[in-house]
């Protein structure tokens, strides 16, 4: 029998040499997927980081705004305490050196005497009077036909534009208003109407329209409009009209209208925007109270769905686009968690505008 050639480059040596090439083939392309999928993480990461960054120094940049104009307003007032102290402190120095010649003089003086100590004390208790005064003195003058007391008597530095001929304030009336976390709107929602209205959030919004009523004068004309899907007037037959301002009952009237406004629905600030330009003459002054981003345009959804963020980015974008020019609008934000992006875009709102913004405590007013 003969035996079988030897061949260096057989069938099997072929086939051995193609399943490894095979094998280093495949090996590359997975460890090519893994090292794009690592990639595209940490490049996430970085872009949810640069996103806070982003955010922080936005924030600082509203605090430092916030802490300049405080401390201007502490400044003049420091200056109108400090000249008030030296004229004290002159006519304390002229009581004493009267008080020095009157120890020269007789017996009878003595009367003269214990006034002139009696006048001391006065100026020294006028003197604390005033010191307590400008501790305490509030940044709005003017005449008020109407009053509002807060906790404790407490009167609050804003920053905020007050007054003006003709003054807008618009109320967010959706359900967010009931709670500031979506747990607590959750639990608001299922509950009766008299007991969504007494959710603490909405008290306080009430409460801050009825403090910026007090800041209205006589004369002034204004108009309270409450939105969420919809808009209207507080008070009824009113839409596209003005109110004006005489012994203060039309603000208590329109006050205790809101107080009875229960919040439902979505969030709709082009429908609020676009009723302003139906008001002739328009506000020279508005006042916007909401708690976040719109959720929707002017066309409600047809059934209750979540809306990501750049949706309600583009929605508000189209309702500034509906702001008559040259108003300012000033901004009471009472945010919602998961909605960082609220801030932002009002700070930028009221600062194109020339108005402010405010994000209060929760016991304020």
């Amino acid at each position: 029998m003969a035996r079988r050639k030897f061949e260096l480059f057989s069938m099997s040596f072929l086939d051995v040499m193609a399943c490894g090439l095979g094998a280093i083939v495949l090996f590359y392309m997975i460890i090519n997927a893994q090292v794009s999928q690592r990639a595209a993480e940490i490049n996430e990461t970085q872009l949810a980081e640069s996103s806070r960054l982003e955010e922080e120094v936005l924030d600082g940049r509203k605090d430092l705004i916030r802490v300049r104009n405080s401390l201007e307003l502490k400044q003049v007032e420091e200056l109108a305490t400090a000249s008030e102290a030296d004229r004290l402190r002159e006519e304390f120095e002229r009581l004493l050196a009267e008080l020095a010649r009157a120890d020269k003089d007789s017996v009878a003086q003595n009367e003269s005497i214990e006034q002139l100590q009696s006048d001391i004390e006065r100026l020294e208790k006028a003197k604390q009077r005033l010191a307590a005064e400008a501790a305490n003195r509030s940044p709005e003058t003017g005449q008020r036909i109407r009053s509002f007391v807060g906790d404790g008597n407490r009167q609050y530095l804003t920053g905020m534009k007050m007054g003006g001929a003709r003054v807008l304030i618009l109320v967010d009336a959706s359900t967010s208003m009931l709670g500031r976390t979506y747990v607590n709107v959750v639990r608001f929602r299922h509950m009766k109407e008299e007991r969504k209205r007494l959710a603490p959030k909405w008290q306080q919004v009430v409460n801050s329209v009825d403090w910026l009523t007090t800041h209205l004068s006589p004369g002034t004309r204004f108009q309270i409009y409450v939105f969420n899907e919809e808009v209207g007037s507080v008070v009824d037959g009113t839409d596209g009209t003005w109110l004006e301002v005489t012994d203060g009952s039309e603000l208590t009237e329109a006050v205790n209208q809101l107080r009875r406004v229960t919040p439902d629905k979505g969030t709709s600030l082009i429908r609020a925007f676009t009723a302003i330009r139906e008001l002739d003459p328009l506000p020279d002054n508005i006042y916007l109270l909401t708690d976040g981003l719109p959720t929707q345009g002017k066309v409600a959804p047809r059934s209750v769905e979540r809306v990501k963020e750049n949706r309600r980015i583009e929605y508000f974008t189209k309702a500034v686009a509906q702001l008559p020019r040259r108003v300012p609008v000033n901004i009471l934000l009472y945010p919602m968690d998961g909605d960082p992006s609220a801030a932002g875009y009002f700070w930028q709102l009221a600062v194109s505008t020339g108005g402010s913004l405010l994000t209060p405590s929760q016991d304020w007013p």
